[in-house]
């Protein structure tokens, strides 16, 4: 279905958030018959709904709300209506089409387009898809997940994206070039369960990409993928890490030493991952990387990361606080923490819960000394599944604020204080950003 499928026809947008707001412009713009917004979340966070929008669309909320999707002839939900939820659950038993503003406009630019998605990863390894394009003189612009809802992309010759599970689990048509980074079970309660939510993150590859490119390094996604034909990086026969003709390790293509290792300016071994799939997509792409090493290690050394991914915020004290906002399950907290091994740690954990199982990372920290505080709402759940580890450290806080002010009493001189929440922003914040701005300031007010 494209946008222009929509013109005279009843169409109800439900979610009036980032996604809503630009699916009603882009609608509107196609001349429907009917065009409402449907928000059955509304609380203190939702943002006034007013000015053109409200001329182009009447906002409803409460119950009356299901009746105006059901009557629709087509529901464009925003991502973060889970499929979960009643109202879909009995929509589709009704019949009514439902689809996303995603789905809108990859059918009318797939193929000048790079979709990225990932369990991990996929913020960053689309940057880097972004950046290094952009170095190779491939202009493109950079949207979705973190970046612009697709709707408000303007017109270019390509598109980097960032792709959440949300935004997959309603494609009809795959990008021209479609990478997935990692699988490991998230955002089970919203897709209902993990073989949905592998199935939703994996319809990104399901209808006809030019080329597949996969982390080759991640056994589940290895197992899920089976011998369907995909580009492995991390493996001999495309990008990959080994040593170099120094004795360090380098990024290579195939037999081909390209740069060393050290040029990557991001800590953690799952970055060398990303930047394997970033290479394999534009060698994909038919970037020749081995004419371009040169060029290429400059543009990666110049890559500075992602804000709230990792990112190092400076601190009189000589601690080092690092926001990891994005990290919203356990194993991406793990690699999180992995990355400052051998330096006194103070982790942050807790946000919207999920019901996640928390048991991989009561695993992942059997052995390490570290201290842990939790904030609402799964903070005290996340510290529950550590009880009884000998050199963890637990401790709760009130809220985000609190715990900054907690974790510079309990960490050692010259230790890290992370933010790695291992759980979703949404309930106590608006998004990731509002989570990271919340902290950054808890850092600078209590800073001595």
């Amino acid at each position: 279905m494209r946008l222009s499928d929509l013109r005279g026809r009843h169409v109800a947008v439900w979610g009036a958030g980032r996604e809503g707001r630009a699916a009603v412009t882009a609608i509107a713009a196609h001349g429907p018959a009917g065009l409402v917004v449907v928000d059955d979340s509304a609380n203190f966070l939702t943002l006034p709904w007013e000015g053109p929008l409200a001329d182009a669309a009447p906002l409803v909320t409460g119950e009356e709300g299901f009746e105006r999707l059901a009557a629709a002839d087509v529901v464009v939900r925003s991502p973060g209506v889970p499929n979960t939820h009643p109202w879909m659950v009995e929509l589709r038993r009704r019949s009514v089409p439902v689809t996303q503003g995603s789905a809108l406009w990859m059918a009318d630019h797939a193929d000048r387009t790079v979709g990225v998605t990932g369990s991990k990863g996929k913020s960053t390894t689309s940057s880097l898809v972004s950046h290094l394009l952009t170095a190779m003189d491939r202009p493109n612009v950079f949207g979705g997940n973190i970046g612009v809802p697709l709707l408000d992309l303007p017109e270019a010759e390509l598109y980097v994206l960032e792709l959440s599970s949300y935004q997959c689990a309603d494609l009809t048509d795959s990008p021209r070039v479609a990478a997935v980074t990692a699988l490991f079970p998230e955002h089970l309660d919203a897709h209902g369960g993990e073989r949905e939510y592998y199935r939703d993150k994996l319809n990104l590859i399901a209808h006809g990409p030019h080329a597949v490119v996969v982390n080759g390094a991640d056994p589940r996604l290895a197992a899920e993928l089976g011998d369907r034909p995909a580009i492995r990086a991390g493996s001999p026969d495309t990008t990959h890490v080994a040593t170099g003709p120094d004795g360090t390790q380098w990024f290579h293509l195939r037999d081909t030493p390209l740069f060393p290792r050290a040029v990557l300016p991001l800590v953690g071994r799952h970055n060398e991952g990303n930047l394997c799939v970033a290479l394999a997509v534009l060698d994909a792409l038919g970037v020749d990387v081995v004419a371009r090493k040169d060029s290429l290690a400059v543009a990666v050394a110049e890559f500075q990361g992602l804000a709230h991914r990792l990112t190092e915020i400076a601190d009189p004290s000589g601690l080092t606080f690092v926001d990891d906002t994005l990290a919203t399950s356990p194993y991406a907290a793990m690699h999180a923490i992995d990355a400052y091994e051998g330096r006194p740690l103070t982790v942050i954990v807790g946000g919207a819960d999920r019901g996640l199982d928390y048991s991989p990372l009561r695993a992942h920290l059997a052995d390490r000394e570290i201290t842990v505080i939790g904030v609402p709402d799964s903070g005290p759940r996340i510290v529950e599944a550590l009880s009884g580890l000998p050199s963890v450290r637990t401790e709760l806080a009130d809220d985000l604020v609190a715990a900054v002010g907690l974790s510079r009493k309990l960490t050692p001189a010259g230790g890290v204080v992370l933010l790695s929440p291992a759980a979703p922003s949404y309930g106590r914040f608006r998004n990731f950003e509002h989570r990271s701005e919340v902290f950054a300031q808890a850092v600078a007010d209590t800073a001595r």
